[in-house]
């Protein structure tokens, strides 16, 4: 009973790698390929735990850091991509305002942090100080909006899924 488990992660795993790659080839999938792999990972979450779903994000992270012609992708993936593992721990937290406060503070130090790497790594902290600061501010804002709505489509396929199983194991 322990090879369906076994397969169903691994084959799920393998989808989301083959999304990153996707990433670095399709333009305009630098942003979409690291949800969607995210997205395709939740039953492993749902069906084994998450200790299961860290251990396939691990995998897919290091994979796509390895195999994506896009490094932005991949490392948008390893920021982010274990926030669905978080994400039933923020949905508990008692009030609305709170679990939004939490959501948002998840997004802005998770982006504070992968993209002050990225420019110190890259060199371009040179232009910072010279760019216009509400061109960025704005950037932020928009990432913010992404990533709730991000947040909002993991609930509703999460739900999708256990309406599914639901459907699919009481016929």
């Amino acid at each position: 009973m322990r090879a369906r488990p076994l397969a169903l992660s691994g084959v799920l795993t393998a989808l989301a790698v083959a999304l990153l790659c996707m990433g670095g080839v399709i333009p305009g999938m630098i942003f979409c390929a690291p949800i969607l792999a995210m997205a395709v990972l939740l039953p492993v979450l749902e069906e084994l735990g998450p200790k299961a779903a860290g251990t396939a994000y691990a995998a897919a992270a290091i994979l796509g850091l390895l195999l994506s012609p896009n490094r932005e992708t991949a490392l948008v993936y390893v920021f982010f991509g274990w926030y669905p593992i978080l994400r039933p721990k923020i949905a508990a937290l008692p009030s609305r305002l709170l679990r939004l406060l939490a959501r948002l503070a998840v997004c802005n130090i998770t982006v504070l942090v992968l993209y002050g790497l990225v420019l110190r790594l890259m060199g371009l902290t040179a232009d910072l100080p010279e760019s216009v600061w509400y061109l960025n501010a704005a950037l932020l804002a928009a990432g913010n909006v992404v990533f709730l709505l991000t947040d909002a489509t993991l609930a509703r396929l999460t739900n999708l899924w256990h309406w599914k199983l639901k459907k699919h194991l009481y016929r």
